[in-house]
């Protein structure tokens, strides 16, 4: 790839897909700091989006996203069955620092392996105070990888338990990792983490109470779904139905349940093998479609939310938001009637 900088007259978004790293590292951070610049050429840049396959790595802390994560990498790039290597790009959403509100990028030192590859590009970005373990910026982000080319598009959430499940809204394939020992297997289903796993990994398998770890989530995975899942387990998480001609021989799909020991390798292929079995599976019964229709229906509600509330603010005297605002704490009001009083006047 091309490392220079645009030249003259030469715009950013064209920089982006001529395979420039320094031009998209540039617009990355444009994307992330909701700049209006990058904004303008994400706009450029989406007829040329896609393509890419976009897998989320979601679970617990602890329980070997960022291991596996770089082992799937080092696959897609060093296929043993002789297949073309794939580009991958890897976005990894961190914890924020208290301090500078930057990302906190403990777990990229497991990605050593990949460091030097053409055909790797790895980003890291905080979490700022989000709570579905992705940033606001992370469907942006995602977007300038697949125009850039990029084949898969690997997102790690932060692993912060219980609202993983905005994942879901963003990936077209959705791996929960889970490990044995750490006891959150009913935290799992409380949180409706399996609700959303399209592929379930029992990661460092090498350790005690596996077979109790992966009989546990087989036995919730059939309490959980009774009967064959179809697509529309998106739509309970309110993003989009699948449509009322989708029949559920075409939207079948059976969650698998692997092992893997991610530190060594070991299970790596099985996983990535499942997750190719998904995208045909979702390209052959109209899945891809559905989901990409969902994801960009969620994303263009939650910018219109945000649009909407940054406009009314700005024509909002704050004296009269402050107002209501003290009468709702000394409880003189509901929140209900001071939303009425803001928008309507009364």
């Amino acid at each position: 790839m091309n490392n220079a900088p645009p030249p003259e007259g030469r715009s950013l978004a064209s920089a982006v897909l001529g395979g420039d790293r320094l031009a998209l590292a540039r617009l990355l951070t444009q994307i992330e700091n909701d700049a209006p610049a990058g904004m303008l050429v994400l706009g450029e840049l989406f007829p040329h989006t896609g393509k890419a396959h976009l897998v989320g790595v979601t679970g617990a802390p602890g329980t070997g996203k960022s291991s596996l994560v770089n082992q799937l990498a080092l696959h897609y790039r060093r296929p043993p069955d002789g297949k073309a290597p794939q580009r991958v790009a890897i976005l990894a959403v961190d914890p924020s620092s208290p301090f500078t509100g930057g990302a906190i990028l403990g777990d990229r030192v497991r990605m050593r392996d990949l460091a030097g590859d053409p055909g790797v590009f790895i980003r890291s970005m905080a979490a700022r105070g989000s709570l579905g373990g992705l940033a606001p910026a992370t469907a942006g982000l995602a977007q300038v990888f697949d125009a850039a080319g990029f084949d898969l598009i690997l997102i790690e959430t932060v692993g912060a338990g219980q609202a993983e499940v905005d994942i879901a809204r963003l990936a077209h394939t959705t791996l929960v990792v889970e490990a044995p020992g750490l006891g959150d297997d009913i935290q799992a289903i409380k949180a409706g983490i399996l609700e959303i796993a399209d592929i379930l990994v029992v990661n460092k398998a090498d350790r005690p109470g596996v077979d109790n770890t992966e009989r546990a989530l087989r036995n919730m995975l059939q309490l959980a779904h009774p009967a064959p899942r179809i697509f529309q387990h998106h739509g309970r998480l309110e993003v989009a139905a699948a449509p009322a001609a989708a029949t559920v021989e075409e939207s079948l799909w059976e969650t698998p349940v692997l092992r893997s020991v991610a530190i060594e390798g070991a299970g790596v292929a099985e996983v990535a093998e499942a997750i190719a079995r998904h995208r045909l599976h979702l390209e052959q019964t109209g899945g891809w479609e559905r989901r990409e229709r969902a994801r960009l229906q969620a994303e263009l509600e939650a910018r219109l939310r945000q649009e909407l509330l940054e406009r009314w603010r700005e024509s909002t005297p704050s004296t009269q938001y402050d107002e209501i605002l003290e009468r709702l704490v000394a409880r003189r009001i509901s929140p209900g009637q001071a939303v009425s009083e803001l928008i309507d006047g009364g």
